[in-house]
């Protein structure tokens, strides 16, 4: 049997901003390299220095119907080639690294695909099902981020409370927010594509559909047009002008009015959606922070925390203001803690191959 500290791998994660590629072996990374999405990398060369590989596995954002970690096929690739729509700033440069491994690697290298919505395929009906008519065929809340959900849900259970009822919280370029009991996920906040939910760097989160049929009539918008303000031009971005958190938190400490603003929405829709889903969980043990903004702005999970103490959410500013990596960031006498998380989807991602391929 091979166990994760043995397998060899090369790790392709497209995200919405970048394409991070790495070499794992000996259950760790030995090789990383960030690349922009649309850049050219010479996938041999790249790994050549570290040997031959056992397969690659590229994260995938949506593959549609098939929420389930899988070997590439043709049917698999066709499904993220279907859902690229859905999933406009991941699933093309995903495709686009399938290509280039198999033309790197040959065909005896297996191409995994590590599903981003697998996490999620087993939401109840109630959390996976929009109100609209049945003739309208299967359309449901696939849920996204589900690597990073997946890994702060498996490393909370690891810590020394042990808590059951969790909200993490993905921060990054993309943002989404996940319910979870005993490991399964009851609710979460991206729904059937990416762009719902919470306000994000460049992708506008929740939008009233009315007003999105106000555009397309009385402004004579397209869909593609929407589908750049929604994705490209929406968030914090739209706001403010700026999709870079580092960037808004220094506009709005000089007084930018805008960058207020911005900085006001993304906190506020946070603290809501954490309000909510301690209701699906019927009480709330701990909230988890992970991804660039989650794991390094301690002044946003202050913003979101701070008021938050009726929910038994104590902070603790010292401990906050450290940053600590696997610590809480509550008072000891909190009833529901808060914690930073380093999130290892490159880890996940391994978990994902060794199961695929010891089947």
């Amino acid at each position: 049997m091979t166990s994760v500290h043995q397998v060899r791998l090369l790790l392709v994660n497209t995200g919405s901003s970048s394409v991070k590629l790495a070499v794992w072996r000996d259950g760790r990374i030995v090789s990383s390299r960030r690349a922009s999405r649309d850049a050219v990398v010479d996938l041999a060369e790249f790994v050549a220095p570290h040997g031959a590989i056992d397969a690659v596995v590229h994260r995938v954002v949506h593959a549609g119907d098939v929420q389930r970690h899988a070997f590439f096929t043709p049917d698999v690739e066709a499904a993220v080639r279907d859902a690229s729509p859905l999933a406009p700033l991941h699933n093309p440069a995903a495709l686009r690294y399938l290509a280039a491994a198999r033309i790197a690697f040959g065909p005896n290298v297996p191409q995994l695909a590590a599903v981003d919505t697998a996490f999620f395929h087993d939401l109840p009906d109630h959390a996976a099902t929009y109100a609209l008519a049945s003739e309208l065929g299967p359309i449901r809340r696939y849920g996204f981020h589900g690597l990073a959900h997946s890994y702060m849900s498996r490393r909370a259970r690891e810590l020394p409370a042990r808590p059951r009822r969790l909200v993490t919280l993905q921060l990054g370029a993309g943002c989404s927010a996940t319910a979870i009991l005993d490991g399964r996920a009851l609710d979460t906040s991206m729904g059937f594509s990416p762009s719902e939910g919470l306000v994000m760097a460049s992708r506008s989160g929740d939008v009233d559909p009315g007003l999105l049929i106000h555009l397309l009539r009385a402004r004579g918008c397209s869909a593609d047009q929407l589908d750049h303000w929604i994705n490209q031009r929406g968030g914090l971005l739209g706001v403010c002008g700026h999709d870079a958190m580092p960037d808004v938190l220094r506009l709005a400490a000089s007084g930018d009015g805008r960058a207020v603003l911005a900085l006001e929405l993304y906190c506020h829709r946070l603290r809501k959606i954490i309000g909510a889903y301690a209701a699906v969980l019927g009480g709330l043990d701990a909230v988890v922070f992970g991804g660039g903004v989650g794991e390094n702005a301690a002044e946003i999970r202050e913003r979101i925390l701070g008021p938050l103490a009726w929910l038994g959410l104590e902070l603790d500013r010292a401990r906050n203001a450290a940053s600590p990596v696997d610590r809480a960031i509550t008072a000891p006498g909190s009833r529901a803690s808060a914690w930073v998380v380093q999130v290892d989807e490159a880890d996940e991602m391994a978990r994902v191959a060794t199961a695929l391929l010891d089947v």
